[in-house]
């Protein structure tokens, strides 16, 4: 559309001017709430309790949603909300990874909360506005797009005269409306989705972030759980973000000279050890596609294998010199040293509605290259960045997308799918044409890509009913824990990644918890408890991340050469240090190690206890599927046929000579499920949860998380 002629003629439909409030010590303790049944538009305070409990980012997302919706609220009721919110250190530019926002809703895909971090400009620009979060509810009822105008305080509602569906041109369409002139694009966050999201329960939300070197908009993900679903749901078009500019101290921080020696602590680290240790500033996560493959973690054909012989033609060192432009920052924040928002320029699409066109492709990240490569047998580096392009224009998840297409070619090779069932797609491994217009597909609204946009969940569930699919062997093979698909690691050999999967609040997302190298590769956690021990304070401390408006990257991506030395290694603290440092240096509070684990327990048990309130939140739900485990099928088990008979032997106490392979396979899988049964006593005993995974009265109160409602909930279920 003609951006310049709706100029012209541009009037919103909605204004609300407001005085805005500034920001001290990382808070402004005011909320952005428009309701689009009415398009009301307010200002809430946040309580003292709240900010004193829940802290910001996603424990202000949970206490509003729990807040604003009953237990049977369906996620596309009008009361379900959209919130984001960064938290009290998003924003700051002084020290790596500042600029993360978290997103908190009702999932089309697993009907309990999901909350799901972003990095970009809009979490601080919505907090340089005057606002810690913003809180969604209501549907338009037609699209409209959600200005807030930071630089002259007001906020405008405008009908969409026509906008583009799909990100990549929708962005530079908002930018050109609202920024002001070419220099001021730097100055404008969007929040969008794309065509897919309209038709399917797996949509992703885009945050933009401006390129000051390319002169580019570029994007990062909020993916899980079908967010972006949501969003189009509201018919929210999109929301855009301006501010007058980023100086150096927007947060009012109560000690700016400490984080700005923190700050550069870590860029030292960056410059003098990046290269020696993961290459973050040349491949981003990336770097681990090859190591993966090479301990036999990367997942391939459905999580059937942890490698393949073509794994070198993903090798994380082919994106470092063929695909990825060097030597530019790529930080998706301000003043980010990490430099790990990897980019593709100029490739030229060779599918689809852009065929043809040269874009720009933020990433592949590493979950994008396992689960839209290997995991689907495609070792074609061209062929993983234009899914991977099409996924974030389109609003899909990566992560989710893999498994869901991963779990459709695993069910046609096995014959429960045809080509007369998918419209002619010969949904083989390894076939990425046919997994590229499968992706089309979903995004024009049609064939059997609308079946792949209903998610493993609810794939599996049709398959049995409509195809007659074994119902045992779906269930073994669907890489789904709580309605959400798994993200790109093999677990099988690592009881405590398997833990750190399934046990999550909102479903398996490596965010929690990794700890496949200390449990797998290394031996750090060998017994039951020292594992539970290891799945109580590496989700705990990773949920401050979200709290705070922080890349958990930058904590573990590179590490000072001193920790080798240090008593806990794996918990580099001199960065849990720094972290400690920077949160006082911000809020000017009193803090420790100690207390930065006490927030999160709060806000963990606090989501777990939302889980209880939604349905669910129980010990069947923390069930894996057994492919996350070990050998479904006999394949399986004879590709590595000399691992499993000497675990056999040694572990199990099973003599495998002379026995057939389903018998060694039974002997196997009753030994792996009695052992991820004991871990999860473990863990609910370390965590203060009963033995059906509920927290105690006691814990909670211990907490100060004895909350009213929460008590009430609890109640219900002990």
């Amino acid at each position: 559309m003609n951006i310049k002629e709706f100029k012209k003629s541009y009037k919103p439909i909605k204004k609300f001017d407001y005085q805005k409030t500034p920001l001290d010590k990382g808070y402004t303790d005011k909320i952005l709430y428009i309701n689009l049944d009415d398009l009301g538009v307010k200002e809430k305070d946040v309580p003292a309790e709240m900010k004193e409990k829940f802290i910001g980012g996603k424990g202000y997302g949970l206490k509003l949603l729990w807040d604003a919706t009953k237990p049977d609220t369906k996620w596309n009721d009008p009361e379900n909300e959209l919130i984001i919110s960064g938290g009290p250190i998003c924003g700051i530019t002084q020290y790596a990874g500042a600029g993360k926002s978290l997103l908190v809703s009702l999932s089309p895909q697993t009907d309990s909360v999901m909350d799901s971090n972003v990095g970009g400009f809009f979490g601080p620009f919505l907090k340089f506005s005057g606002y810690d979060a913003l809180e969604l509810q209501g549907k338009a009822e037609k699209d409209v797009i959600i200005y807030i105008d930071g630089k002259d305080n007001k906020i405008e509602i405008i009908e969409d005269p026509g906008f583009s569906k799909d990100t990549h041109h929708l962005a530079e369409e908002l930018t050109e409306l609202f920024a002001e002139d070419e220099k001021d694009a730097k100055n404008i966050g969007i929040v969008s989705s794309g065509a897919a999201a309209e038709n399917s329960l797996i949509g992703m939300i885009n945050f933009t972030f401006y390129d000051m070197k390319r002169k580019k908009i570029r994007l990062k993900q909020a993916g899980r759980g079908g967010l972006g679903t949501v969003l189009r749901d509201k018919k929210v078009k999109a929301i855009v973000s301006r501010v007058e500019g980023v100086t150096g101290n927007l947060n009012n921080v109560a000690d700016l000279d400490t984080i700005k020696e923190r700050g550069r602590r870590f860029q030292k680290e960056m410059r003098e050890l990046d290269d020696q240790q993961c290459q973050m500033r040349k491949k981003g996560t990336a770097n681990i596609l090859n190591v993966m493959n090479d301990f036999d973690l990367l997942p391939v054909h459905n999580f059937k294998y942890g490698s393949h012989d073509d794994g070198l033609k993903i090798h994380s060192n082919v994106f470092r010199d063929k695909y990825f432009t060097q030597n530019v920052p790529d930080g998706c924040w301000i003043g980010c040293a990490m430099s790990c928002a990897k980019g593709v320029d100029d490739f030229v699409l060779k599918t689809g509605p852009y065929k043809g066109e040269a874009v720009i492709v933020d990433g592949p990240e590493y979950e994008t290259g396992a689960g839209l490569g290997a995991n689907l047998g495609i070792f074609d580096p061209e062929a993983i960045i234009e899914q991977n392009f099409y996924c974030d224009t389109y609003g899909i998840c990566t992560i989710t997308w893999g498994t869901v297409v991963a779990f459709i070619m695993e069910c046609y090779e096995a014959g429960i799918l045809n080509k007369e069932i998918t419209g002619g797609l010969d949904l083989r491994f390894g076939n990425s044409e046919a997994a590229l217009e499968l992706m089309h597909q979903l995004a024009r609204g049609e064939g059997f890509g609308l079946v792949a946009g209903m998610g493993v969940k609810k794939m599996k569930e049709l398959f049995i009913e409509k195809y007659g699919a074994d119902e045992k062997f779906l269930d073994d093979i669907a890489m789904i824990n709580k309605g959400l698909e798994y993200s790109q690691y093999v677990s099988k050999e690592s009881l405590a990644q398997q833990g750190g999967y399934a046990m999550t609040n909102k479903g398996p997302q490596h965010d929690e918890a990794w700890l496949i190298f200390m449990d797998m590769v290394n031996n750090q956690i060998p017994t039951f408890e020292d594992k539970a021990e290891a799945l109580h304070y590496m989700p705990m401390f990773r949920t401050w991340f979200g709290l705070q408006g922080l890349c958990k990257l930058c904590w573990n991506d590179v590490v000072p050469e001193s920790n080798k030395y240090a008593d806990e290694p794996h918990k580099i603290p001199e960065h849990v240090d720094n972290y400690v440092a920077i949160y006082k240096g911000v809020t000017g509070k009193p803090f420790d190690k100690e207390e930065l684990i006490r927030q999160s327990e709060r806000v963990y048990n606090y989501q777990r206890v939302f889980n209880l309130r939604r349905g669910f939140g129980t010990r069947k739900y923390d069930a894996q599927p057994y492919r996350a485990c070990g050998p479904v099928t006999k394949e399986e088990y004879e590709s590595r046929a000399e691992r499993y008979d000497k675990q056999l032997k040694e572990d199990v106490g099973f003599d495998p000579t002379g026995k057939s392979t389903e018998e060694k396979m039974a002997a196997l899988r009753k030994y792996r499920e009695d052992r991820y049964e004991q871990l999860i006593d473990a863990v609910y005993k370390r965590r203060g949860w009963t033995e059906n995974g509920i927290p105690t009265l006691e814990r909670l109160k211990d907490l100060g998380m004895d909350l009213p409602e929460v008590v009430e909930e609890v109640k219900k279920h002990i």
